[in-house]
């Protein structure tokens, strides 16, 4: 009795500690604040747990077809590059906004086979890594569960190659974004970032965001025509 006196007695402090940390708001919610290596660790570890257990039954097919790779290599330019990046790229303006940052899987390998087709197909809460099964066949997945085995092995140039050379964004039903080479379906930017060198096309620290004087941009924007922006041929404007 003695002991279960003990137990309920700490688990209500624990459970009003808790409700003290949510209420008063002690972790930090911003994605440029590291959680404490003890969390990490905690999130991690469960993370990880939680995905092998509902893997364990995923059924592996014949994996490493040239065919498997090729089309694999279109949905990964078009879908994933921006957060996990190309050989030979340098990190993105997402790649390196996210916490917890996503892997870079030009130069690192997959678990397995079997945790990369449930993270695609499921996603991961709270972390910016979507579901991608709503809308791709599970033989869309192994396809680029194929690519991603081969593609630490690659180079930007053959990269660009097998890319340039697949279906694009082609999995079957429910595809918005266009082609990553430019062709038939367009050009998509997520594949522009995979075959530049750098996401820094674009520099955020080239220019300066405060030497501009508003009043003149004001009066700029006055004389402006209302619907610049409605120009199919207008030039992008830089931020």
């Amino acid at each position: 009795m003695n002991f279960l006196k003990s137990a309920l007695v700490i688990g209500g402090v624990g459970l009003l500690g808790a409700t003290g940390v949510i209420y008063f708001g002690v972790v930090h919610p911003g994605a440029d604040e590291p959680h404490s290596a003890a969390v990490y660790r905690l999130i991690e570890t469960a993370r990880e747990r939680a995905i092998a257990v509902r893997a364990d039954d995923v059924v592996v097919p014949a994996l490493g077809d040239a065919e498997q790779i090729r089309r694999g290599a279109g949905n990964y330019a078009s879908m994933c590059v921006a957060c996990h990046l190309a050989p030979g790229a340098a990190g993105t303006e997402l790649s390196q906004g996210l916490y917890p940052a996503p892997p870079n899987l030009s130069t690192q390998a997959i678990r397995s086979p079997e945790h990369a087709f449930w993270v695609i197909k499921h996603g991961i809460k709270a972390s910016g890594m979507p579901a991608w099964g709503k809308s791709m066949d599970d033989p869309y997945i192994w396809d680029m569960v194929a690519f991603l085995q081969a593609m630490p092995t690659m180079d930007a140039a053959s990269y660009r190659e097998l890319v340039a050379s697949s279906d694009g964004h082609s999995h079957g039903g429910g595809e918005s974004m266009p082609h990553p080479n430019g062709s038939a379906g367009g050009g998509d930017h997520h594949g522009a970032v995979a075959e530049g060198s750098s996401a820094a096309a674009h520099d955020h620290g080239s220019h300066d965001h405060g030497a501009h004087d508003h009043g003149d941009a004001a009066a700029a924007t006055e004389a402006a025509p209302a619907d610049h922006h409605d120009d199919p041929n207008a030039p992008p404007h830089a931020h």
